[in-house]
């Protein structure tokens, strides 16, 4: 059945076509995921659909006694009722109904809000938007429309919200830049690109592969018009005259292939590889603690970060993540224990809030005040050549902040993080507002980072595929470690649970088989544990045993030439020094490689002979 239909909707905001005469029906059995990237219109199609913002021209249908519950990505609060009169009337309409508090107590309390009574005015942005989300999904409806309901959810609430949303029976008009939750939740995607929407019967994965085949053909149809175009040029040019029927046709389709809308590709954020050098000493935490209001967030907690650390910070709201991240900067205080920072450590810090960004000063500007030029891989950039690779334009670049969407304020802000070249990037939040397509750069972009990358998130892919290592806030004050992503961290958690029930409430007290604890790295984390058999390579695994070849190869050859340099550079000592110096370090790593090429292989035919 039909409940809503947008038809041949357009909406202008300062100039910029966000939606350019869209049409696009949802049904009762519809889960539609909405994608594009930053300031394409995605939270302006939802909030057309919701009924909350008229468009400039178009027609909004909706079926007869449509209900419809609305997430937007800001949400607000009456200042003059206390937080569960604000959620029940959202959730209800009018005043709030007593009968009705116990649920919205019990979602609330759910989402991590114990207070149900207290002002929102004293709530962060992050509780804001988890108590909206709380009455939207307590409404009762025949549609949502979520608007970035992931953002600002711990793992664990994501996953629940996951599972409500696949058994929930209502239609789904959601944008969000989940790709584990989009593939699990979605049955169809709809991509806003220039003002167009393109719609595919799939879910997320699924959507990928659909795409890549309809640029393909749209690459074909544009060679093709191409070519006519060009016959059709030069026979204007022998002095095409319309005498008859069949050569104004011809001019007419010769006029309709030069002023055709061409195929573009795809705008992507480009980003180069900005870090300062990092030296021998990085951070040290030693047996660091900390408390609030008597509460205790972690203790003795001590860990010594290597080069190429990449690690995953997880845990529920409020545990002491970013807390954790600021004592790693200075910014706050531990009450006990001490981090020692090397001189040459660099920070990056992209916390969650947009804390550095002047609204009122121009995007330009703002790049401008953190530095005029940067050195890449490819020499020196400007700030406004940064910008454009970011996809601010001459334009864009001139326009204050305040008129940015959410995605590109973050993007901004990113941006700015990165131009101050950090050799240890701390990451709080990084995939909340950000686009798919700026999240894909990003990942790529930590792939080649020479520092290390320290990031809080709750968007699971992200964590699977950048990280190796977890670092997971539990109870009583402890953080675990774990090695590799996410998908390994619940595997183990999962396994070590199995285990404990298995062995009865009476059995002496084991210690936890989600990770060894983070203050000692070097512990024996497989002893007393019961691990399930792994039925498959895990994500990093399937990458790096794709590429580990194409590695082993490249060391070999660099082996093989810094041998002839030594060679010519036998009267050479300092060269020679330097190059033999170089020749063992490559040697190494390539037994390294080849250690490790052996143990996945090993790997790989076990699993094919289960």
């Amino acid at each position: 059945m039909n409940l809503l239909n947008l038809e041949k909707v357009s909406k202008t905001f300062t100039e910029r076509v966000l939606l350019d005469e869209v049409t696009v029906g949802i049904s009762d059995t519809d889960k539609i995921g909405v994608i594009g990237v930053n300031g394409t219109g995605k939270s302006t199609l939802l909030a057309i659909a919701a009924g909350v913002l008229t468009p400039d021209s178009g027609q909004v249908t909706k079926g007869n006694g449509l209900r419809i519950a609305y997430l937007p990505q800001n949400p607000t609060f009456d200042p003059n009722q206390t937080l569960l009169e604000n959620v029940c009337a959202l959730a209800y309409g009018g005043a709030k109904r007593i009968e009705d508090t116990g649920e919205v107590r019990a979602m609330l309390m759910k989402f991590g809000i114990p207070d149900p009574d207290c002002c929102p005015d004293i709530l962060s942005g992050g509780q804001k938007k988890r108590a909206a989300l709380a009455a939207t999904l307590l409404a009762p409806a025949d549609l949502l429309i979520l608007d970035e309901p992931t953002n600002h959810l711990d793992n664990e609430m994501s996953e629940w919200l996951q599972n409500y949303l696949q058994q929930r029976r209502s239609a789904l008009f959601m944008v969000t830049h989940d790709r584990y939750f989009l593939d699990q939740v979605t049955n169809q995607i709809l991509e806003i690109d220039r003002g167009k929407v393109y719609r595919y019967a799939a879910s997320y994965s699924g959507y990928l592969e659909l795409k890549a085949e309809r640029m393909d053909y749209a690459q074909a149809a544009e060679r093709k018009m191409a070519t006519l175009y060009k016959q059709d040029l030069a026979w204007i040019r022998r002095g095409a005259r319309a005498r008859s029927t069949k050569q104004k046709a011809h001019i007419e389709r010769f006029e309709a292939l030069r002023d055709r809308d061409r195929i573009e590709e795809d705008r992507q954020v480009q980003l180069d590889s900005l870090a300062s050098r990092l030296g021998g000493k990085t951070v040290e935490a030693a047996g660091i603690s900390k408390s609030y209001d008597g509460r205790l967030l972690f203790s003795d907690f001590s860990y010594i970060f290597l080069k190429t650390d990449r690690i995953g910070i997880i845990g529920p709201n409020g545990c002491g993540k970013s807390t954790l991240m600021k004592i790693l900067l200075g910014q706050v205080q531990p009450d006990t224990g001490t981090v020692d920072v090397g001189t040459t450590v660099k920070f990056g810090y992209f916390s969650q809030e947009n804390e550095a960004l002047d609204l009122k000063a121009r995007v330009i500007d703002y790049i401008r005040d953190t530095a005029e030029y940067i050195r890449t891989a490819d020499g020196f950039t400007t700030a406004s050549q940064m910008c454009e690779r970011f996809l601010f334009d001459g334009t864009m670049q001139y326009a204050p902040i305040e008129k940015l969407s959410g995605g590109e304020k973050r993007r901004l802000y990113l941006l700015k993080v990165l131009m101050e070249a950090p050799n240890v990037l701390i990451l709080d939040e990084p995939t909340n507002d950000l686009d798919i397509q700026t999240l894909q750069i990003l990942e790529d972009y930590l792939d080649h980072f020479a520092g290390i990358v320290i990031a809080v998130s709750h968007d699971r892919y992200f964590l699977d595929r950048v990280v190796t290592r977890i670092f997971a806030f539990e109870e009583n004050g402890r953080i675990v470690q774990s090695e590799g992503g996410y998908e390994e961290y619940r595997e183990r958690k999962e396994a070590a649970e199995a285990e404990k029930n298995d062995t009865g409430a009476g059995s002496t007290a084991k210690r936890s088989d989600a990770g060894q604890p983070a203050e000692n790295p070097a512990g024996d984390e497989d002893r007393g544990r019961t691990k399930r058999p792994k039925k498959k390579l895990s994500f990093k695994e399937e990458r790096e045993y794709a590429g580990i070849e194409a590695e082993i190869d490249a060391l070999t050859e660099k082996s093989e030439q810094l041998e002839k340099d030594i060679l010519a550079a036998a009267s050479d000592y300092m060269k020679l020094q330097a190059l033999s110096k170089e020749k063992e370090e490559t040697d190494q790593k390539l037994e390294e490689r080849m250690e490790r090429f052996l143990e996945l292989s090993a790997l790989v035919e076990s699993l094919s002979d289960t």
